[in-house]
């Protein structure tokens, strides 16, 4: 199976479900073009009442249509967007990379992986028992299924659905993602 895009999104406003685009516009040291979350610093309602001037880690995020399906499989209603993804992507263990791999498109546009989404209480917001189903933790206590992960934006460009995407492992030591 080939690594690609498989939809790209976005919301002007703090909307969980983001809509579905033609295509997006990343913008190095901001985010995804007119989307809520871009910014150089942090956009996230949470954090952003916690401590505004920290650097915003969570310019774009990206969730396997793997999982997509197989949430699908067990009942839940979610597509392309609506758990709040801008980028959903086939053919990549994304929560498998280490920290700092880098994501190229065709365009020129990259992307650096920061950390593993934490999953929030809005999943069960926009579906009942989303939550729990996402995580769920195995016998040594780590999540089972965790929502996508995030990145920072390090080269400007177009991504569009169909793009391929050519993963580049950080060089040296590999560090695991961490929940943020």
């Amino acid at each position: 199976m080939p690594t690609q895009v498989v939809g790209v999104h976005s919301s002007p406003e703090h909307t969980f479900t983001k809509q579905a685009r033609s295509s997006i516009e990343l913008v190095a040291g901001i985010g995804v073009e007119g989307d809520a979350h871009a910014g150089a610093t942090v956009k996230h309602s949470y954090l952003l009442r916690k401590k505004p001037e920290k650097p915003n880690l969570r310019q774009v995020h990206l969730i396997a249509s793997e999982l997509i399906e197989e949430l699908r499989l067990e009942g839940f209603n979610v597509e392309r967007g609506s758990m709040g993804e801008n980028i959903t992507t086939s053919g990549v263990q994304l929560t498998s990379l280490p920290h700092a791999t880098r994501l190229v498109f065709p365009s020129g546009a990259a992307i650096e992986l920061t950390g593993i989404r934490t999953p929030c209480k809005q999943l069960n917001t926009f579906q009942d028992g989303l939550l729990a189903a996402v995580r769920e933790k195995n016998e040594s206590g780590a999540f089972r299924r965790p929502v996508g992960v995030l990145a920072i934006v390090v080269a400007s460009g177009v991504v569009s659905p169909n793009d391929s995407i050519e993963v580049q492992l950080p060089a040296g030591a590999h560090r695991a993602m961490e929940f943020i």
